[in-house]
């Protein structure tokens, strides 16, 4: 039992964010802090079992929705990367063996909204996108990662989330609660993705804002998440297929 519920706070089944943001820690420091527990869950799971009992399922569903509801409130990069987070922690545990390779794509694609918040923060301020529409025009190089990672966000083949998304439905025997969880959780994820979508990659650029696109060097760490992002689509559509 104490495993379990240890492995349900580390994952952000708990909504321990509303305390951190309660007591004043920047939204960076809360999705590091929330990324590094999740990474902890993960590699926890490779040597203790993660069992999807139904109080722990519920109990993450709950605080999901919580968090759902949370993300339609921001505008902020590193807000909306700590609230999918939690909103997806259900998977975690529902997948069980297969929830730690969900939860680390999750965290690949997470990890390329982190350096796109970073990027806005030094160029523009803050991590907050809002009035940073166009960017597909303006800036393109930052158009496609930030497609790229909303687009695996939101549960599209074939990206990894998706395919070990896909590989559990179609090899698990779900139960209700567990439609419940994944029907919510899936069109949560889109929503929300799309929802930054329309707000920052299309219409007309904010002619109050200078632009500015990444150099060659800030290019790298996106190339590098991408690739991983590739090599983890490898493994999922061979879980997939099998």
């Amino acid at each position: 039992m104490m495993t379990g519920f240890l492995l349900l706070f580390l994952s952000g089944g708990l909504p321990y964010f509303h305390l951190l943001e309660r007591n004043g820690l920047n939204s960076r420091t809360i999705f590091l802090v929330s990324a590094a527990g999740l990474l902890t869950a993960i590699i926890a799971s490779l040597f203790v079992s993660n069992n999807h009992e139904p109080y722990l399922v519920l109990a993450a569903y709950l605080n999901a929705v919580f968090a759902i509801y949370r993300a339609t409130k921001t505008t902020n990069f590193y807000k909306l990367a700590y609230y999918l987070i939690f909103i997806n922690a259900p998977f975690f545990i529902l997948f069980e063996e297969k929830g730690a390779l969900y939860s680390l794509a999750l965290l690949i694609s997470l990890g390329g909204i982190y350096f796109i918040a970073r990027f806005y923060e030094k160029y523009y301020g803050s991590a907050n996108y809002h009035y940073i529409t166009g960017i597909t025009l303006a800036t393109p190089s930052i158009g496609v990662f930030l497609s790229l990672y909303l687009i695996a966000l939101s549960l599209y083949p074939p990206f990894p989330n998706s395919l070990f998304f896909l590989s559990h439905i179609f090899k698990s025997g779900l139960d209700l609660l567990g439609y419940i969880v994944v029907i919510t959780l899936f069109f949560g994820n889109f929503v929300l993705s799309m929802r930054v979508m329309t707000k920052t990659l299309f219409g007309r650029p904010n002619t109050n804002i200078h632009y500015i696109d990444f150099k060659t060097s800030e290019i790298l760490p996106h190339a590098i998440i991408l690739a991983a992002m590739v090599g983890m689509s490898i493994l999922g559509l061979d879980e997939v297929l099998l």
